[in-house]
């Protein structure tokens, strides 16, 4: 009955092909939507070993600890079940699992749900079903391998900590040694890490692993593999540690795939997979064109960005506070926490002078630059300056409607920058954040077409029972006195309105907003929130700002679409869910506030106009955003049927750009943006086409109609002094211009500064 899984009650049993072919270590694949392979999973160091490579000490030591009677029972040691009884009874508990049965739960997985049908839901019949499993298991491949074959099979399987699978991969990780030159110490290290790889780990517990090894080698002694001297010459040295360097190879390597990795690591959890060996097929829901379009995207604007960094600094130190000081001992902080610092702070005793003679020693190395791979003689220190100067980005497009991610960079080299801007890293968010803000307006019951007057603003304010003040600037420190819109003022990114706004409704009401359409950080309730001063990832602004477009419902962002097993069939599906978070008359009026970046005078999003995407009557909403000291700059973009989301930024917020002409959001992200839509829309492989953001299928009841003046900006010649109402190549302005009320601008125009993007991030500090 259980052999055939009767009625599915004992549910999967190995069969004879499973026994022929026990280890079937296949390397997962990668795929996207459209079926183009970007990676593999795979690690080199669970190649097997033979038996006659393994010293004998790791044998002795596990078969004294393990298995004493391994070479005389079959399978099961009925004798060494009946003793760990009495000594469980007694208080002592004992495991009485064979080497082969231990062999047969890790190579076939008999403890997962897969494998122990219905009765695995009833308490107690569980564990004897899956007993009575491994006990039959145990007979077929002891029927099936010689007595040598079972060890060779269950030391190439065995897990060793610190992602040391097999006993190849556990010598060199722990003593940098073949297998077969481990001593007795050594292999009673390694094995005795099998009652408990975590609290037994050499490395994480060295205590713990020399008090576990010495009960080893006492075993060992005990059972005659090693002499009285031996054992008294092994108990009293040293763990003798000496880390080898075991390098993981996955093919493919990106930020997409260790996206994924990360993204399945629950699942394969939950289900008993190991995607490193168990040959599945991973399809996400990336798209291979988008995600090319995407990379070059990138890398076309990273290269003159980096020029532009690097020239900006040229002959100073970049690494400064907010006041614009130099950081002392900045290099030397990043120094320590590098591997390299790591040893030699070892081997000198912690000496500093000796530890930064070699930092500083220069050698001969390759470094990653934006025109190839360059070989320089450089010192460790200065290798750390290149690479804590180099600009990165983030990058995430998604469809708002189905959740499903399209493209995905998560930084512009994954072998020298492992963190992804997409997901992992969090910064300040700038006046990207500012929608959330007036979405909390309009639920509040206003409409783009209210008006306030640009103004100072001083807002007193508790925090955590103090009372402060903030009074936010505009990024030209100046207050027009202007009266205007809601969505001009959105689109034109006023620091002042925005904080009128947010004294108004209530920055509780904000943080509020954000977090229903999808931003899951923690954000700080300040009056400041408005202005983008928390930290958020590219990931949850894309999810939020997609909310806008879906017509007021959440979606969870989904990169994994199907997962089909070794032998083809389907194991796992997944799809979107989604929430209603916000009105659908206020999602929609929200789409057209965000319009406004583009269509309002002095709109933030009008650099857009450099690039092809202004056919059909194509409509783009957007949102530029600078943190403090021009740090992070972003922008969200969103069209009929994408969201994107793009940051630029160092790694270390220490080193930015100086000014706003060459490191705000619009001169920065903006174009990164730009490209990538040009590129897809010119992509006629692609289904997405230029056109208008749909009509509202719900009554909208507020009035969103509010044409904004044209701006006059006269100069002595008077040429190009006036706005254009309609830009070479771009679609028609929806609003009709009020041409007396042009003509009375013209009369009373004075020349004013030029509007520059404005920046957010501290709440005491100038902020878009």
């Amino acid at each position: 009955m259980v052999e055939v899984n009767f009625l599915w009650l004992f549910g999967y049993s190995p069969t004879s092909k499973d026994i022929s072919k026990p280890i079937q270590h296949v390397a997962s694949e990668v795929y996207t939507a459209d079926s183009v392979l970007i990676g593999r999973y795979f690690k080199e160091d669970r190649s097997p070993v033979p038996y006659d490579s393994i010293s004998p000490n790791v044998v002795n030591a596990l078969i004294a600890t393990e298995d004493i009677r391994f070479f005389k029972h079959n399978g099961v040691d009925f004798l060494a079940i009946f003793s760990s009884l009495v000594s469980t009874a007694q208080g002592d508990k004992r495991g009485g699992s064979t080497i082969t049965q231990q062999l047969a739960k890790n190579l076939y997985r008999t403890r997962y749900n897969h494998s122990t049908g219905l009765l695995g839901k009833v308490p107690g019949i569980r564990m004897l079903v899956i007993k009575f499993k491994e006990w039959m298991t145990a007979y077929k491949l002891e029927g099936k391998y010689r007595k040598e074959d079972i060890l060779t099979m269950y030391l190439n399987t065995v897990s060793f900590s610190n992602n040391a699978y097999g006993i190849k991969t556990a010598a060199k990780r722990y003593f940098d040694k073949e297998t077969g030159e481990l001593t007795a110490a050594e292999a009673a290290v390694i094995i005795g890490m099998l009652k408990g790889t975590t609290l037994y780990n050499p490395i994480r517990n060295p205590e713990r692993s020399l008090e576990r090894r010495n009960v080893v080698l006492g075993q060992m002694h005990k059972a005659g593999f090693i002499s009285a001297v031996e054992y008294e010459q092994a108990r009293r040295s040293a763990l003798g540690l000496h880390p080898g360097d075991v390098e993981e190879l996955g093919n493919g390597d990106s930020y997409l795939r260790a996206a994924v990795e990360r993204w399945l690591d629950t699942w394969c959890e939950e289900y008993g997979y190991d995607i490193y060996v168990d040959g599945l097929k991973i399809y996400t829901t990336i798209d291979s064109r988008m995600q090319r379009h995407a990379e070059e995207a990138v890398t076309e604007q990273m290269k003159p960005l980096q020029q532009r960094l690097e020239n900006a600094w040229r002959g100073d130190i970049p690494w400064r506070d907010s006041e614009g000081n130099v950081i002392e001992g900045f290099l030397e902080n990043l120094a320590a926490r590098t591997t390299y610092y790591s040893q030699l702070d070892k081997r000198y005793n912690g000496n500093k002078d000796s530890i930064f003679y070699y930092l500083n020693v220069p050698k001969t190395m390759e470094v990653f630059t934006w025109d190839g791979m360059k070989e320089v003689q450089y010192s460790s220190m200065d290798s750390l300056a290149h690479y804590a100067m180099m600009l990165n980005a983030g990058l995430m497009t998604m469809d708002p409607y189905s959740g499903k991610i399209k493209a995905w960079v998560g930084g512009i080299n994954h072998r020298y920058y492992k963190y992804d801007h997409v997901f992992q890293a969090r910064r300040q968010a700038g006046s990207t954040f500012k929608p959330f803000a007036y979405l909390a307006a309009l639920e509040a019951g206003k409409s783009p077409c209210d008006k306030y007057v640009d103004r100072a603003v001083r807002i007193v304010y508790s925090e955590d029972g103090e009372e402060k003040v903030w009074e936010p600037k505009n990024a030209d420190w100046v207050f027009s006195g202007r009266e205007m819109s809601l969505r001009w003022a959105l689109g034109r990114s006023v620091n002042s309105i925005t904080a009128q706004i947010t004294e108004e409704i209530g920055w509780d009401k904000v943080v509020d907003a954000a977090h229903r359409c999808g931003i899951t950080s923690p954000l700080a309730s300040v009056p400041s929130v408005s202005l983008g001063s928390n930290d958020v990832s590219v990931f949850e602004m894309v999810n939020a700002y997609s909310t806008f477009i879906n017509r007021g419902k959440r979606v969870q962002p989904i990169l994994v679409s199907k997962i089909v097993d070794y032998e083809g069939k389907t194991v796992a599906e997944f799809s979107t869910t989604a929430t209603q978070a916000i009105s659908e008359e206020v999602a929609w009026l929200m789409s057209y506030m965000l319009r406004g970046s583009m269509e309002e005078p002095e709109g933030t999003s009008q650099g857009l106009w450099e690039w092809d995407l202004w056919k059909n009557k194509n409509q783009i909403g957007g949102k530029t955003g600078t943190s403090s000291d021009y740090v992070d700059g972003w922008y969200m973009g969103v069209t009929k049927d994408l969201v994107t989301g793009v940051w630029i930024g160092c790694d270390e917020r220490s080193i930015h750009f100086k000014n706003s002409q060459t490191g705000e959001g619009s001169r920065t992200a903006l174009p990164v943006f730009g490209r990538f839509m040009e590129k897809v829309y010119r992509d006629d492989s692609l289904d997405y086409e230029y056109g208008p953001f749909p009509d509202p299928k719900v009554e909208i009841r507020r009035k969103y109609h509010c044409p904004s003046p044209r701006i006059v900006r006269p100069d002595s010649t008077f040429r190009d002094s006036i706005v254009p109402l309609q830009m070479p190549g771009s679609p028609s302005l929806e609003h009709p211009v009020d041409m007396e009320e042009l003509k009375r601008q013209l009369e009373s125009a004075t020349p004013t500064a030029e509007q520059p993007e404005e920046r957010g991030g501290d709440p005491g500090r100038q902020t878009e």
